[in-house]
C-alpha cells in the first residue's frame, strides 16, 4: 500500500483526533482535520497518561512537548471518606527506553494544546460541522452544515461520544446515563489544606461519592473532581453550593473546606455518561477512534490514555498491511477486546465493595501502604 498516495479526513480534533492526525501523517499520508468548533477548548480538569501512552509520544517524536507541561507521579491512592487508606498502588512503568517511562499528570487544556501545537500548518480546519458520512466503498464523503463537503480513501471519526460517524454507519444507540455527576475545578495547591504533598494522585470514596485530587505541580495547581450519584440526566445539569456540599458531607472536613471555597461559576458540572460496545467499527474506508468506539466512564481514568493507543495501533495497522481494509481490520482486533474490557471495569467503578475486583487479590485495608503492585 501506497501511504503517500492515501489522503485521510480525520473528524474531531479531540485527542483521539489530533494523535490520529500526528500518527498517521508521519507515514506519509495527507491528513486533514476537520473540527466543528470555531476554537479549540478543554474543560480545567487534569488526567494522568500512562507510560504506554507516553512511549507513543516517544514514537512520534513529541514526548518533549507534552512532558514539559506535566508531571510524573509514581504512584495513586485509594482512601475512605475519612482519609483512611485502602489501596496504595505504583503506577505500571515501561523500561522500553534509555530510562522508564512513568505516569504524567496533565491538565487537559495544556494537553490538547501540545498535541495541536505538533501538527503541520494547515491541517487543522475550524468550524466544520458534520452533518453526513457517506461509504462510497473505496473511500468516503463527509458532508458538512457550511455546504461544504470532502472525499477522502479512509475516514477516521474521533468525534466523541455523540458521534455524527458513528451514527451514520455504525450504531445508533444513544449514550447511556451512569447515574451520577462529576463536578471539576482547579484550585491553587496552597487551597487543598496539605492534602496534596507529592506528585500523586489520591482518590476517596464512600457515600456514594468519589473525590479525586490530582496534581498538577508543574502549574502550582490540583484537579479537584468530584463524582457523585444523582438520578438527574440533564446533559449539562444546574446545581446549587448547598448541592456540591451535600456530596461530600461526612469526608475529610478538609474536602468539605475545599468544596465550600469552590466558586461555582469555575465548576464545571456534567451528568456522566459511556456508551454500550459497538460491534463494528470499521467499514472498508471509515473507521472510529476514542471516545467514539468506546466511550468509558472516567473511574479507571482510561478514556484519553485509550484515544493515544487507538490512533497508535491505527498507524501501526496501516503501515503493516496491504491495504486500508486488511488495515481497519487488524485494527479493531488489536483494540476493541481491550476497549470492550475496559468499558465493563469503569463501569464498576470505584466504591470500597468493588476494589477487590479492580484489583484482584487486593482487598481494602489488606495492602494500605504497599507499593508496588501492578494494575492489571
Amino acid at each position: 500500500m501506497q501511504l503517500s498516495n492515501l489522503k485521510i479526513a480525520v473528524v474531531g480534533a479531540g485527542y483521539g483526533g489530533a494523535a490520529a492526525a500526528k500518527a498517521l501523517s508521519l507515514l506519509g499520508a495527507q491528513v486533514d482535520v476537520y473540527e466543528q468548533a470555531s476554537r479549540i477548548r478543554e474543560v480545567g480538569a487534569g488526567i494522568g497518561l500512562r507510560p504506554a501512552t507516553m512511549d507513543r509520544f516517544r514514537q512520534w517524536g513529541i514526548f518533549d512537548a507534552v512532558a514539559g507541561v506535566s508531571s510524573p507521579s509514581d504512584y495513586f491512592e485509594i482512601l475512605d471518606a475519612e482519609a483512611r487508606p485502602l489501596l496504595k498502588e505504583a503506577w505500571p512503568g515501561t523500561d522500553s527506553y534509555a530510562e522508564p517511562t512513568r505516569t504524567h499528570l496533565i491538565h487537559r487544556g495544556d494537553f490538547i494544546d501540545a498535541l495541536l501545537g505538533v501538527l503541520p500548518d494547515g491541517m487543522l480546519h475550524l468550524g466544520h460541522r458534520l452533518e453526513t458520512v457517506t461509504d462510497l466503498g473505496d473511500r468516503a464523503r463527509l458532508a458538512f452544515a457550511d455546504g461544504t463537503s470532502v472525499e477522502a480513501d479512509l475516514v477516521v471519526g474521533a468525534d466523541g461520544i455523540k458521534s455524527v460517524v458513528r451514527r451514520e454507519l455504525f450504531s445508533d444507540g444513544e449514550p447511556v446515563f451512569s447515574g451520577e455527576h462529576a463536578y471539576r475545578a482547579v484550585i491553587d495547591l496552597a487551597d487543598t489544606h496539605g492534602m496534596c504533598p507529592d506528585d500523586n494522585l489520591r482518590m476517596y470514596i464512600g457515600r456514594g461519592t468519589k473525590v479525586y485530587l490530582l496534581p498538577l505541580r508543574h502549574r502550582g495547581q490540583v484537579s479537584f473532581d468530584i463524582t457523585a450519584l444523582c438520578p438527574d440526566d440533564t446533559w449539562a445539569p444546574r446545581i446549587t453550593h448547598a448541592d456540591l456540599l451535600a456530596t461530600v458531607a461526612g469526608f475529610d472536613e478538609r474536602i468539605v473546606a475545599m468544596t465550600r471555597d469552590l466558586d461555582l461559576g469555575a465548576v464545571n458540572v456534567r451528568a456522566v455518561y459511556d456508551i454500550d460496545p459497538v460491534d463494528r467499527w470499521h467499514t472498508d474506508s471509515v473507521v472510529l477512534v476514542g471516545d467514539a468506539a468506546h466511550s468509558m466512564l472516567h473511574h479507571q481514568g482510561q478514556g484519553a490514555n485509550s484515544a493515544i493507543e487507538d490512533a497508535g495501533a491505527l498507524a501501526d495497522a496501516l503501515r503493516d498491511a496491504s491495504s486500508v481494509p486488511e488495515a481497519l481490520a487488524a485494527y479493531q482486533a488489536t483494540r476493541k477486546p481491550v476497549t470492550d474490557e475496559l468499558q465493563r471495569i469503569s463501569r464498576q467503578g470505584w466504591t470500597e465493595q468493588e476494589i477487590d475486583d479492580v484489583f484482584p487479590g487486593q482487598k481494602p485495608g489488606a495492602v494500605a501502604g504497599n507499593v508496588g503492585r501492578r494494575t492489571p
